[in-house]
């Protein structure tokens, strides 16, 4: 097996929503262990919380989470992005008409200067998402 890079993001409890959500965008597999299941954390309110979440499609997409445990620091940020590309215009288009739905487009999905189609929006839960459409060569 070759080595795979995954984006794996901290939420501070919203975890579950979050995955739920980018199972109906992206499809695939989910699954999910809670702070109880492992036993965790011994705090009451984490015990329901997700510990780790993985998303698997069928077209070879992973995307892992987890709630951030309360005696841990969580500052979301603004310093990454996650990118989705490639040729197929119509599942990259659908990708981003349900990202884009309740969050906030800052950059239109529209032809680029480099001849791609390429936009980039914040989804509801504040992940920011690049999406390029691969441009006819």
């Amino acid at each position: 097996m070759s080595t795979l890079l995954t984006p794996y993001i901290g939420f501070r409890d919203t975890a579950r929503q979050a995955m739920d959500f980018y199972q109906s965008v992206f499809g695939g597999e989910l699954t999910r262990s809670t702070f109880s299941e492992y036993k965790a954390s011994e705090d009451p309110a984490e015990q329901d919380k997700i510990m780790h979440s993985q998303l698997i499609t069928g077209g070879g997409l992973t995307l892992m989470a987890a709630d951030t445990p309360n005696a841990m620091e969580y500052t979301p940020g603004s310093n990454y992005s996650i990118s989705l590309s490639g040729e197929d215009e119509k599942e990259l288009r659908g990708y981003w008409e349900k990202l884009s739905g309740g969050g906030t487009v800052t950059m239109p999905l529209e032809k680029a200067p480099w001849g791609d189609t390429f936009g980039m929006c914040t989804d509801q839960f504040g992940v920011s998402w690049l999406v390029n459409i691969t441009g006819e060569s």
